[in-house]
């Protein structure tokens, strides 16, 4: 289970409400002002302008919980800064290779952790991660055309983006590779794929494994598979639970079959 809902929220244009003087509160400013946003610094303007965000980072704690009620009463969401126990939502560490964006978060936990994972990460995704994205997104008509069917070109993407493939997103070039790629895309591959858990730990997939379960189309699984392994699907991925039983040749896709002889 997630504690939190990650969510990507447009307010380019729109007014949010920033509050508070000093280094945190100017750190929520540039944040904000990178997304585009307008900034509001008084609370009262911000309700009557309609903004749905608001920071917190006022220094008195009685402060903070009165500012914080008096805008969620006004409808908007609230991170209150170093308060976890306020927020409605925390900010996560950003990652931007845009339209790529990566966002790690710890729920308030350690803003140092999502730092240093951010940081890693940065070593490892490329600059051109963006361009391929862009890409991939002004080729969406073309690939459409191409795999008329969802399922079809979902997984002609997953055989292309994946490790070695043409369209890997870690490779520098990967961008320059689409037209080339789309012109003889294959369609991914279908049917069914077995998978015998040795454990109830997701850790314990094989790599292979890890990848057909993360592209399948539709996953068939006996009631033992614990909800940690369903949990590396697809949410959109199609479960049915069988003990035993075999719907799944009626399914058009890639079919993984779990079973946990554990």
């Amino acid at each position: 289970m997630i504690e939190t809902l990650p969510l990507f929220h447009r307010i380019s244009g729109r007014p949010v409400v920033v509050l508070g003087e000093g280094e945190a509160a100017e750190a929520k400013r540039r944040l904000v002002e990178r997304a585009g946003a307008i900034i509001v610094t008084d609370l009262h303007t911000g309700i009557a302008s309609g903004a749905r965000l608001a920071f917190i980072a006022l220094e008195n704690d009685e402060a903070a919980r009165v500012a914080v009620a008096e805008a969620r009463s006004a409808g908007m969401l609230v991170n209150a800064t170093d308060r976890p126990a306020l927020c409605d939502f925390t900010v996560p560490s950003i990652l931007d290779r845009s339209p790529v964006l990566v966002a790690i978060g710890t729920g308030g936990a350690s803003a140092g952790l999502a730092k240093q994972l951010r940081l890693r990460l940065e070593a490892l995704l490329p600059q051109s991660l963006g361009a391929l994205a862009s890409g991939l997104g002004a080729a969406r008509a073309a690939l459409r055309q191409r795999f008329p069917e969802a399922g079809e070109r979902r997984r002609a993407l997953d055989a292309a983006l994946a490790a070695g493939s043409a369209l890997d997103p870690l490779a520098d070039s990967s961008a320059d590779h689409i037209d080339a790629w789309l012109a003889g895309a294959p369609a991914g591959a279908a049917g069914v794929a077995e998978i015998a858990l040795r454990s109830g730990d997701p850790e314990d997939l094989t790599l292979r494994e890890a990848r057909l379960l993360g592209t399948a189309d539709v996953i068939v699984h006996d009631s033992r598979v614990p909800t940690v392994v369903l949990d590396r699907a697809r949410a959109d991925a199609v479960r049915l639970e069988s003990d035993g039983l075999s719907p799944y040749h009626r399914i058009a896709g890639l079919t993984v079959v779990l079973r946990a002889p554990f």
